[in-house]
């Protein structure tokens, strides 16, 4: 059994990491988060000290390590923004680091944290809980077949992720850029992971849209051409989505046929939880190549004359587009 400890235990995805560790046998000892509406805990680990101001969690977690009990992994739920400092703490207090997308903001600070992994031992893993899906698995091993038969390869991806967000969602950190990476880090960065992890690295990329709400662009890939479209706007939901009253729409489409992969979602965080304790798990510099390719998006003129146009924009004003 290992000790855990976990930043950002009021957070959203705070619930699937507890029960991660509740699955593997371990045990949840300590938690941080500036809101105090954490009575998720007492599902999974109620006797979990919990703390409200970061120096106290600090504190606690040094005197673990005095007396001889050091944590053994911190997880991190953080805000984006906060992933790299809180990595920083998890490392110098020791401990392994298992942190949420996106591991980081921007690529330099994908050197920093491979370097201080050097420096403590220990390690920093990514949630890329899409790669342990097993239809996206299983699409790899289709694709990897078949660019060993044809080197030549390039598949035509459309990949289309509507996830409605009320006005909450502005007020938040999710809505400041800086603090979030904006629309495409946000809610996109693992949807680039799996690409680049099926079909090969970035040959181009190109920004068309960019709003607080909705962004979309094309990128090309060794094995792969893709058009994207990103949105938290409920109102660029397919008609058939709103009719059925469902609020969010999650499309690939891989040479012009439907990629379904609804299901298989529910158990991803145990499985990558189990995964990393079985010595496996995805380090820093896997995570290298998404993190560039959303900070450049994020640093992207918008230039419709490169690459192919995701088919909905031609119904999308392009609002405040930069």
């Amino acid at each position: 059994m290992a000790d855990f400890a976990l930043i950002g235990a009021a957070g959203f995805v705070a619930s699937r990491h507890m029960r991660a560790i509740a699955e593997t046998a371990n045990q949840l000892v300590a938690a941080l988060d500036p809101k105090d509406s954490v009575g998720i805990l007492d599902s999974y680990f109620p006797e979990a000290h919990f703390f409200v101001e970061f120096e106290r969690f600090d504190r606690h977690i040094d005197k673990l390590r005095r007396r001889g009990t050091p944590i053994s992994y911190v997880s991190i739920c953080s805000p984006n923004y906060l992933h790299d400092s809180h990595i920083r703490f998890g490392l110098r207090s020791g401990a392994h680091v298992i942190c949420e997308k996106p591991l980081v903001l921007n690529p330099w600070n994908v050197d920093g944290l491979e370097v201080l992994e050097q420096e403590s031992g220990r390690h920093v893993y990514n949630v890329l809980q899409l790669r342990l899906h097993p239809a996206i698995r299983q699409l790899r091993d289709t694709y990897a077949a078949r660019i060993a038969a044809d080197p030549g390869l390039c598949a035509d991806i459309e990949l289309t992720y509507i996830t409605s967000r009320g006005r909450w969602y502005h007020a938040s950190w999710k809505g400041d850029e800086e603090k979030s990476g904006g629309i495409a880090t946000n809610i996109g960065v693992h949807f680039f992971d799996m690409l680049q992890w099926i079909f090969g690295p970035v040959k181009e990329n190109a920004l068309h849209l960019a709003t607080s709400e909705t962004a979309a662009g094309f990128l090309e890939l060794a094995h792969a051409r893709v058009r994207w479209m990103l949105s938290i706007d409920a109102g660029v939901l397919p008609e058939s989505a709103r009719a059925a009253g469902k609020r969010t729409y999650r499309s690939i489409r891989v040479d012009g046929d439907e990629f379904e992969f609804s299901d298989g979602f529910t158990d991803l965080h145990t499985a990558t939880y189990r995964d990393i304790l079985a010595g496996g798990g995805f380090r820093v510099g896997e995570a290298r190549p998404a993190i560039q390719v959303v900070h450049d998006i994020r640093h992207a003129r918008i230039d419709r004359g490169r690459g192919s146009l995701h088919p909905m924009l031609a119904t999308l004003d392009r609002g405040d587009a930069r």
